[in-house]
């Protein structure tokens, strides 16, 4: 089952990955990511795939609810969070680390700007 989901989910990032083109973010936002990374590991590493799911889930309700704009620091909290977790999917699963390392990639160079061009676009 864990390893269905995680072929899923490798599939999901795989598309998602190149249909767009890794971007680079800007210092400032790195040095978020960097701090939300250091004070999450321990607690991402040990997530279970339910709790996994119901971050991963979160963060789409609330990313695609018009309503709903996320801070900077909670962009970067869910995004990197479901990063760290492909760590975890390389561990676990060996011969999938090329892509848990794309899919970290692609979730740490998600960019603050272009979600809240996102946003503005939903309003339309």
């Amino acid at each position: 089952m864990r390893f269905s989901l995680f072929i899923l989910f490798s599939v999901f990032f795989s598309m998602i990955g190149s249909a767009q083109e890794i971007k680079k973010i800007s210092i400032d936002d790195q040095l978020i990511q960097d701090s939300i990374y250091k004070s999450t590991k321990k607690k991402v590493l040990n997530y279970s795939m339910k709790e996994f799911d119901a971050l991963f889930f979160e963060y789409f309700d609330r990313k695609n609810n018009p309503n709903i704009v996320l801070s900077k620091t909670e962009f970067y909290n869910y995004t990197v969070q479901i990063a760290t977790f492909s760590d975890r999917l390389a561990k676990l699963y060996p011969d999938q680390k090329e892509i848990a390392a794309k899919n970290k990639e692609k979730w740490l160079s998600e960019n603050y700007e272009d979600y809240l061009q996102y946003k503005v676009s939903q309003k339309k």
